[in-house]
């Protein structure tokens, strides 16, 4: 059964009975609805007057939720996941923590042919030019050297949207991706937390104040699959501007989109934990390549 993102965007009292989560009214403390903590993946709290019990929280972590914190914007802030997501985690650390810088490189170059691959394909869906993709592909070299990510990202931008700019706090859309890129954030998070991997060392990114670079480095060739959400939403809604519940519940089905990796179609969920399995192969020496998907 696929792990479900359970959403709270009103005042809500949260607390745990008989292995399920209950969404209380803070006042009467009445429950409105429960949810079995196993089938949760993400617990998304939107709205200020959210109160949960210590207990619940324990719970939770035992069960690897991540718990995602939303600030006074509706934006995710915080990310919430257990200190151990698997039993062999020092022994995965350890290898982790050994890979070598050429290795290193080698992933990144998978990662960013697996991003500008996919980029190139929602060009291609929306009928844009996607030569150019094919020349960054070519060449790129180990470790992006040469910075054929930002040079395709250029190319991306400019034909996938008209008139944009893609900026961290720019105008719309940009409210809309950085919502959905955030989602997805923890989403891999929590998937290289569930397979004993560290998520703050990573690949590629490596500032010191960032505790989820390796998430910022196994989620860039996820990242078009929010894009593609995004535009089908703007299309329907094209004067819409605020991110509202209704683009928030449209964004949060990122979780159950289909994607095509290692030849089958899995939702995105269960896809990244395929991802974040293989790269822990990469680093054991198991295996030469990470599996990444594409866009079905």
């Amino acid at each position: 059964m696929l792990k479900r993102t359970i959403y709270i965007g009103n005042p809500s009292y949260l607390r745990l009975k008989q292995h399920q989560l209950v969404v209380a009214c803070t006042n009467t403390k009445e429950p409105k609805g429960t949810v079995p903590i196993e089938d949760m993946a993400l617990l998304v709290l939107d709205h200020p007057q959210i109160t949960l019990s210590t207990q619940l929280i324990n719970r939770l972590m035992g069960n690897t939720v991540a718990i995602v914190h939303c600030d006074n914007h509706h934006l995710p802030s915080g990310l919430m996941l257990p200190m151990a997501g698997h039993s062999q985690l020092t022994e995965r650390w350890r290898h982790q923590l050994a890979a070598s810088i050429p290795l290193k490189k080698q992933l990144w170059k998978q990662t960013i042919t697996a991003k500008i691959t996919n980029q190139k394909e929602l060009l291609a869906k929306y009928q844009q030019p996607t030569e150019a993709m094919n020349v960054y592909l070519q060449k790129l070299v180990s470790g992006d050297e040469t910075n054929m990510e930002g040079k395709a990202a250029n190319h991306y931008w400019k034909y996938i949207l008209t008139d944009f700019q893609r900026e961290r706090f720019g105008e719309a859309p940009n409210n809309f991706l950085n919502f959905g890129y955030a989602v997805l954030r923890s989403i891999v998070a929590r998937a290289l937390v569930s397979s004993g991997l560290l998520p703050a060392m990573g690949i590629f990114h490596k500032n010191k104040y960032n505790p989820y670079c390796l998430a910022d480095d196994i989620m860039e060739p996820y990242r078009p699959f929010v894009d593609l959400l995004v535009l089908e939403y703007i299309t329907l809604h094209p004067t819409e501007e605020e991110l509202t519940q209704q683009a928030k519940a449209h964004l949060l089905t990122i979780a159950t989109q289909d994607v095509l990796i290692d030849a089958k179609k899995r939702p995105l969920l269960v896809a990244v934990t395929t991802t974040t399995a293989s790269l822990y192969k990469c680093f054991t020496g198991e295996r030469r390549t990470i599996l990444y998907p594409l866009m079905v």
